[in-house]
């Protein structure tokens, strides 16, 4: 098969490497890639947004499956065009995709289906969303923008003052442009989080392992929210049992409810789940694969990825006879730029990217791009190491001997990724 990926980060380069593993594939492009794929997939210099340019990329060579990996152009109705081109291609219609696009379409599908979730209220006015935060008693509370704005768009609001903050920000400074347009606040739910990813067909659901985000910059959860600063997988909270509810009450549901709404969803379908004591709630879909999950979990899939998206794209997936995965835990640590998710510099060469690394251990690279014939830094999140271990605590171990290897001016990462899942904590 000749499969084009589409994307350039690290969740891309993870995916290219699972795919490049089938013996189905005879040629794999990646659209646009970074620095790090050379060694897999053929580069296209095509922007993952610019649809036009990839469906003709698509036709000329003949491409069998295209595979989306960022939010956006999902969101931007990639997968119609394509299959109105006559393509096959791996990823929800636009239709689906407001599953990740719109923060309000999504409350509204949970409370309308019953899929359990926060209490929250959406707004579209600035001084009505500060009038409900000056009524509420208690906080903290959340606050979201409702369009996409890449895993930042979320503010934990300790104090009205804090709220009000956020509500100027996002809803009239616009720091996230038009995603602030509309605000949802929610409740603050208490709990674990975890992240379940699920292959969906329209129909069938099959489960990846679960894994558990880091989501604020700094150590102990400190700092503002960010993409992700680094995963483990799979995350001790989600039992074989929890799993079960979390299918029933939560994916199938929502599966079933887009239907109804007009909109057969086939793709990847990531549940940001808050396991509460009242049972798991939904923070947030997505509707690909999470980033930096991917790297923690594609490690582990012993499967044929690219058969099984196959099955998938032609709604055959009750055919494919299970996943099975390596039964060792991995732990990604992400490597970021000095500011991130603030404002932060680029072109820093990067050291140490060839020195060898132990067995079972990989980097991914995801803010990088070549300048002079020299690896430099491009964005925000920069690498994520990857390691397998005995168990969760040797698989961080070893993923933090893989980040000693590698160094870049102002490089950051958070010291205590995987920590909370061998020392039992919470």
């Amino acid at each position: 098969m000749r499969v084009l990926v589409i994307g350039g980060g690290g969740r891309e380069h993870a995916l290219c490497a699972a795919i490049k593993r089938s013996p189905r594939l005879t040629q794999l492009f990646v659209a646009p890639g970074n620095a790090g794929m050379a060694a897999l997939a053929t580069r296209v210099d095509i922007a993952a947004e610019d649809v036009a340019r990839l469906v003709e990329f698509a036709q000329r060579e003949k491409i069998d499956l295209t595979i989306v990996g960022p939010e956006a152009p999902l969101v931007a109705g990639i997968v119609d065009r394509f299959q109105a081109a006559g393509l096959r291609i791996f990823g929800p219609v636009a239709g689906a995709a407001r599953l990740e696009g719109s923060k309000a379409f999504t409350k509204e599908l949970c409370r309308k289906y019953h899929i359990p979730t926060g209490t929250f209220r959406v707004f579209t006015d600035a001084g009505a969303a500060k009038q409900y935060v000056d009524a509420l008693i208690d906080f903290p509370i959340v606050l979201k923008a409702d369009g996409l704005a890449a895993g930042k768009g979320v503010v934990i609001a300790a104090t009205r003052e804090e709220g009000f903050a956020a509500i100027d920000s996002m809803m009239v400074t616009q720091t996230f442009g038009a995603a602030g347009a509309k605000l949802v606040i929610e409740e603050y739910l208490l709990g674990v989080e975890a992240s379940i990813i699920a292959i969906v067909d329209g129909n069938t659901i099959a489960c990846l392992e679960s894994a558990c985000d880091h989501k604020r910059a700094f150590d102990l959860d400190r700092g503002p929210n960010t993409g992700g600063m680094g995963a483990v997988s799979p995350t001790r909270s989600v039992t074989p049992n929890l799993l079960r509810i979390v299918e029933s009450q939560i994916l199938v549901p929502t599966v079933h409810g887009l239907a109804r709404e007009g909109y057969r969803f086939v793709g990847f379908l990531y549940a940001g789940l808050m396991l509460t004591k009242g049972g798991p709630k939904v923070l947030e879909f997505n509707v690909r694969l999470g980033d930096p999950e991917t790297q923690a979990i594609l490690p582990r899939l012993k499967s044929d990825l690219l058969e099984v998206l196959d099955l998938a794209v032609d709604g055959r997936l009750e055919e494919y006879r299970g996943l099975e995965w390596d039964p060792r835990p991995c732990a990604t640590v992400v490597v970021a730029s000095g500011g991130y998710p603030g404002e932060y510099e680029k072109g820093f060469p990067i050291d140490g990217l060839h020195d060898p690394v132990e067995p079972d251990t990989a980097i991914y690279h995801a803010g990088t791009t070549l300048q002079h014939g020299r690896v430099v830094t491009s964005g925000g999140r920069v690498l994520a190491v990857s390691a397998l271990g005995r168990d969760v605590k040797d698989a961080c171990e070893r993923a933090y001997r893989g980040v000693a290897k590698v160094r870049f001016q102002n490089a950051f990462y958070r010291s205590d990724i995987g920590r909370r899942e061998y020392e039992g904590t919470t």
